[in-house]
C-alpha cells in the first residue's frame, strides 16, 4: 500500500467527514458526541493549523487524516495537539503510524515545540503501542477522564513529544 499524506482541500470534505465520524460514533476516542456535516467539518478541518488527508495511491480512496493545531495560546502557544482518524475498513495496516510520523514533521515545520495528547483513552490500546514505540512520553493518568458511548467512565493517558 502507497500512502501519500498531503493537505487538506475542499475536495476532500466528503471523504475527511465520513472518516471522521466514524471515529466520532465508535464512541471510544475523540471527545465529539457531534457527527460533522459537509458545512461544519470544512469551517472544522480549515480552520486548523493544518489538516493532512492520508490518500491510498493505488486505490485513489482516503484511508484516514489528522487536524494539527495549538494546544493552547500565548506562553504556551508553541504547545500542539493532534487527533488521527484511520478509516474503519483500514486500521491495522500502519496507516496511523504514517499519519503521526508526518504530523510530527509538520508540527516541527510549523515551528512547534512540543506535541502533546491531553486524552489518550487507556483502552486505545494501539494508539497507546503506537505512540510509545514512536517515543512519546506518558506525563500520567486522570482517572475516568473520558466518557465512552456506553456510559462508562474510562482513564485517559496524558502524552507529550518534543518536537
Amino acid at each position: 500500500m502507497d500512502i501519500q499524506i498531503r493537505e487538506f482541500t475542499d475536495r476532500d470534505i466528503f471523504d475527511a467527514v465520513e472518516i471522521w465520524n466514524q471515529v466520532v460514533e465508535d464512541g471510544v476516542a475523540f471527545p465529539q458526541t457531534e457527527n460533522l456535516t459537509a458545512e461544519t467539518g470544512m469551517d472544522f478541518f480549515l480552520s486548523q493549523s493544518y489538516t493532512g488527508i492520508a490518500r491510498d495511491l493505488e486505490t485513489g480512496r482516503t484511508v484516514g487524516l489528522y487536524i494539527l493545531h495549538p494546544n493552547n495560546i500565548g506562553r504556551c502557544g508553541h504547545i500542539c495537539n493532534a487527533s488521527y482518524a484511520v478509516a474503519k475498513n483500514m486500521r491495522g495496516r500502519h496507516i496511523g503510524e504514517k499519519l503521526v510520523t508526518h504530523c510530527i514533521e509538520k508540527a516541527r515545520e510549523l515551528k512547534f515545540g512540543i506535541l502533546q495528547f491531553n486524552a489518550v483513552v487507556k483502552t486505545n490500546y494501539a494508539a497507546l503501542a503506537l505512540y510509545k514505540k514512536l517515543g512519546f512520553v506518558q506525563l500520567g493518568t486522570i482517572p475516568n477522564g473520558f466518557l465512552l458511548k456506553n456510559g462508562n467512565y474510562e482513564d485517559i493517558v496524558l502524552h507529550y513529544y518534543v518536537l
